[in-house]
């Protein structure tokens, strides 16, 4: 797919407008008069090329050898990766772009660079404004589940005093977002083009939710608190004392740690000790991962190894358990990562962050706004209530999950509207 870029001519311009025309991207007076509007309706169609050269690429794998353990240990099991790709088969991107193009999208350029957003406004009158960010190896996908709750509550159990006006921008080198071509595009720079989004359309007060990198986004909002942010919720807090951090380098706990908090260890310890691989490369050498943009079946099994729990419940659900995401939800997310090629342009955002660093992922930054947290037990790592009210002194709303992971919002949207709901109610009477 295309994108317009600054600092192009006018006829490069009317050349990439007329293509993108072609496929939906822009409207056709744009591609008629060379002018650049600051929003861009946007819609999504893929070509049968691109679809029929997909299933070409999954039926053509070249498949390793099978694990020679008979656990996860090694990896994504070879049996697990081969029923997604044989359910690859009857998926159907189809609907999914429908799905997709049946919101309100545009494309804008902030800083130099295409932001692609879906923008849903709310029927009633006194919705709250809320930016929903997305993160690795996730996509405005995990967000779909919750655009009709949010946007109109009274057909999905709520009041007209839960309505929200939903953005949910894909992170740029995601999805239809441009492709940074320059380096520096890290958290805070995310964070504060952001924010010239939520001006830019006409919200002066507003909030912010996100997890994994949208956490990190939404997070560093807070800390920057541009005019109008009201305050935010994470459903992947960064909670960990610096005494818990410095622990973790020796693999010793701390004495007196509570339940909650001895859990929360646990998980960190494996996390670090067993999930960190695709961090690493990807902070040290994401140009290196040619594979997963030439290897459909690659970058899926990429894409499942992200943390253990998450992992093991989508292999569960394609075995046929009805677990959190279906098989077609991992699919839908992944196809659209391979359509829109950006398997290395999402994980350069890794080496940004760590030569740009902003303090580690889990540290508490500081902030002073209102924080909302949202705990779910297979998180990466359970935040402890202890923990969140250290981190956040102003801390308007802490609820300790019974099910739910790492995509809150994809795996368990009921749960999550509820959550945001209850989250931002205290905020209301300030818009």
């Amino acid at each position: 797919m295309s994108h317009v870029q600054p600092n192009v001519t006018r006829r490069t311009l009317l050349a990439v407008a007329a293509s993108a025309s072609a496929i939906g991207m822009i409207p056709e007076a744009f591609a008629a008069t060379g002018a650049l509007p600051a929003l861009r309706p946007f819609k999504f169609i893929a070509t049968e090329d691109q679809l029929v050269d997909l299933h070409r690429r999954v039926a053509a794998t070249r498949w390793p050898d099978e694990e020679n353990v008979t656990d996860d240990s090694q990896g994504v099991r070879l049996d697990t990766i081969k029923k997604l790709a044989k359910h690859w088969k009857s998926h159907n991107w189809r609907k999914v772009e429908a799905r997709l193009n049946a919101f309100p999208q545009f494309i804008t350029e902030i800083d130099g660079l295409d932001i692609h957003f879906i923008h849903v406004k709310s029927k009633h009158a006194n919705a709250l404004p809320i930016i929903i960010t997305h993160g690795w190896p996730g996509s405005i996908i995990e967000q779909l589940k919750i655009i009709e709750p949010l946007t109109d509550p009274t057909s999905h159990g709520g009041t007209e005093a839960d309505a929200f006006h939903v953005v949910i921008p894909s992170l740029p080198g995601y999805g239809f977002s441009g492709k940074p071509r320059q380096t520096g595009w890290n958290p805070p720079r995310i964070a504060k083009a952001w924010a010239a989004l939520m001006e830019r359309l006409g919200y002066n007060k507003y909030v912010a939710q996100g997890g994994d990198w949208g956490n990190a986004v939404t997070e560093l909002m807070a800390v920057q608190q541009p005019k109008g942010l009201l305050g935010i919720h994470t459903n992947m807090a960064a909670t960990v004392p610096a005494e818990i951090s410095k622990a973790l380098a020796t693999g010793a706990p701390p004495v007196g740690l509570g339940p909650d908090e001895k859990r929360a260890w646990d998980q960190l310890v494996d996390f670090n000790q067993n999930g960190l691989g695709y961090a690493i490369e990807m902070n040290n050498r994401p140009q290196t991962l040619y594979g997963i943009a030439d290897s459909p079946i690659g970058l899926a099994a990429w894409m499942l190894d992200h943390d253990i729990r998450s992992y093991r419940m989508i292999a569960r659900s394609i075995d046929g358990e009805k677990e959190g995401l279906s098989p077609d939800d991992v699919l839908d997310n992944v196809t659209l990562y391979w359509l829109t090629n950006t398997a290395i342009s999402s994980g350069r955002l890794y080496w940004d962050n760590a030569h740009h660093p902003t303090g580690g992922f889990f540290d508490p930054r500081g902030i002073k706004i209102p924080v909302a947290v949202s705990a779910f037990p297979d998180e990466i790592y359970q935040a402890p209530q202890s923990w969140a009210e250290m981190a956040y002194p102003n801390l308007i709303h802490y609820n300790r999950l019974s099910k739910g992971g790492h995509f809150a919002a994809w795996e368990q949207p009921e749960l999550f509207t509820s959550e945001l709901r209850a989250s931002f109610a205290p905020l209301r009477d300030q818009i």
